[in-house]
């Protein structure tokens, strides 16, 4: 006779429980069927032809819709990995984001493109944009010049390494002013010091105006600084050097006929001395 023991009784409820949940999952996954059935096709990007994709980004280009071709050169890359419409989709891709000002995204998208395609007709104009990218976001001397110096390294890539190309008139050109930037940029630093009657600290940078940035605008006042920061410190041998340097390269400059009453008024004539480091630096000078 079956006996209901106190081990048997509490076993029957777990059984009971299990029994339900078993008879219960078929019943939800029916619920789960009969609700609308998922379309998984929304979740997987439909491949196209590369051709189709690149041509499409083409039009959107040309009716000025950058986004959407932008969409459409990056699905190339996608489903068409290392085909020659990849490539192409690539530099036109980085013009497109260049185009909108997307900076960061051309700049990541040209350099993709010259180390994929370091040969190819279009890798001078790749790494051109590289540079225009930076170019663009260069600000003035008040702030960091972080962009003149990635300006300067980007064009002087195109030329160094395409030297024939179409793009290095222009890529000297933004170097120049680049350069330019980067001189401005110590010669506010100069200033600043010298205002505070900090010699050494203005002296430095002066220095490395005339020393890196000969060929810039800024090399006149430069010299003039140098000549005022020398004077202050009683050093008249090279205050007297860098007056008679400017004045032989920029005589009609009115740095060099500040710089001239400031010796006289001391007593003192521009008079180069040939062992001065701004003697030795002359050479490199635009005006010499």
């Amino acid at each position: 006779m079956f006996v209901n023991s106190p081990a048997s009784s509490a076993r029957r409820p777990r059984l009971h429980t299990l029994a339900f949940a078993a008879l219960a999952a078929p019943l939800f996954l029916a619920g789960c069927n009969a609700e609308k059935d998922v379309d998984l096709s929304a979740f997987v990007e439909q491949t196209e032809p590369a051709d189709v994709l690149y041509n499409q980004g083409l039009a959107n280009l040309n009716a000025g819709r950058w986004r959407e071709a932008v969409a459409k050169f990056e699905a190339v890359d996608r489903q068409h990995p290392y085909s020659e419409f990849a490539r192409k989709a690539l530099i036109m891709n980085t013009f497109a984001n260049y185009r909108q000002g997307k900076y960061t995204d051309a700049i990541s998208a040209g350099k993709r493109y010259v180390t994929l395609y370091p040969t190819s007709e279009d890798a001078a104009y790749a790494q051109y944009l590289i540079g225009m990218s930076y170019f663009r976001q260069i600000k003035d001397v008040t702030q960091d010049q972080r962009e003149s110096r990635l300006t300067i390294e980007a064009m002087q890539q195109v030329v160094d390494r395409w030297p024939d190309s179409e793009y290095v008139a222009d890529a000297q050109t933004k170097i120049r002013f680049a350069r330019d930037q980067l001189a401005g940029k110590e010669m506010q630093v100069g200033r600043y010091y010298l205002e505070r009657r900090e010699y050494i600290a203005a002296i430095r940078r002066f220095r490395g105006v005339v020393e890196n940035y000969a060929n810039t605008r800024h090399v006149e006042e430069a010299l003039a600084r140098l000549v005022e920061a020398y004077l202050a410190m009683g050093i008249s041998s090279e205050a007297q050097t860098a007056a008679a340097v400017l004045g032989h390269n920029f005589p009609e400059s009115q740095w060099y006929k500040d710089s001239y009453r400031l010796l006289q008024s001391g007593g003192l004539e521009p008079r180069e001395d040939r062992g001065s480091w701004i003697s030795r630096a002359a050479s490199a000078i635009v005006g010499s």
